[in-house]
């Protein structure tokens, strides 16, 4: 399913947190959505997925604008794994997961047999099939963090909304659940801090800082030294990966140069004419 941002704002607390961002996310794109804290990143994605009303602009799920949908409909287009959870749920790991059902039953009562099965399913894929009947407040954050990604799974949707879904989880478990991630072939919009990580698992890189979309293109064209000193504050060295041959930053120091003092960017990196993912 293609999602289409066009010339999107958002507000938090009454200020302005996002400002006239758009961009295009083909069908079974992964798009990786890098910057420093403050950015806009969470709160562009609460946007996409419909958990908060721009203040201007418009989201489209294959031409259909969002704000066309009922919340049940919404549901069914797009799960999301958003930062901000509860991490005192008394309840058992697969009726946490089962929660991803809900749009997809016909009122309130028993599950289905099919709906445990995905449910299970989507445990298995996430590696966390034994934490089955532990409560999930009783989980470590890595182990709520799986858990969480199984019930985006088992919701069984076109568009994947996934804020920082690599928190808590070791190094190993990072690089699982991006490569699940990945074999979904969903369209999927996910908010990372760790550029290397993104640079790995994601098509395309969107690059966001006080609240505009400064740069986006492949990991290749979009991760280079300038930007990673204006808008991170860093001096960083580009190499090849020996083994993939990609591109990989090996972070040197904290720059002299302010964050977000962006005038010494890349000239050669896309401008906001040419944002549209590969």
């Amino acid at each position: 399913m293609r999602v289409d941002i066009e010339n999107l704002a958002a507000h938090r607390g009454g200020r302005p947190v996002v400002t006239d961002v758009s961009v295009t996310v083909p069908s079974g794109t992964v798009l990786g959505l890098l910057g420093p804290n403050g950015s806009g990143k969470s709160t562009l994605l609460r946007a996409v997925s419909g958990l908060a009303s721009p203040s201007a602009g418009r989201v489209l799920f294959d031409g259909a604008d969002i704000t066309a949908l009922n919340r049940r409909e919404l549901a069914r287009k797009v799960a999301v794994m958003a930062q901000e959870h509860s991490e005192e749920f008394e309840i058992p790991v697969l009726d946490m997961v089962l929660l991803g059902r809900i749009p997809h039953g016909r009122g309130y009562g028993r599950d289905s047999d099919r709906d445990i099965a995905l449910a299970r399913e989507a445990l298995t894929r996430v590696g966390a099939a034994h934490l089955e009947t532990r409560s999930f407040s009783a989980l470590s954050g890595g182990e709520r963090q799986r858990v969480l990604f199984a019930r985006a799974l088992a919701q069984d949707t076109p568009v994947l909304v996934l804020d920082e879904p690599t928190n808590h989880l070791d190094i190993a478990h990072q690089l699982e659940l991006l490569d699940l991630v990945r074999a979904t072939e969903r369209t999927v919009m996910v908010a990372l801090h760790d550029l290397n990580l993104a640079a790995r698992s994601c098509d395309a890189i969107g690059v966001l800082a006080e609240g505009r979309l400064l740069s986006l293109g492949t990991p290749d064209e979009v991760l280079h030294t300038d930007l990673i000193r204006s808008v991170f504050g860093v001096e960083s060295t580009a190499v090849a990966h020996p083994r993939s041959g990609r591109r990989h930053l090996l972070f040197d120091a904290r720059s002299p140069l302010k964050p977000n003092d962006h005038g010494d960017t890349d000239p050669s990196a896309p401008t906001q004419e040419e944002i549209t993912t590969p």
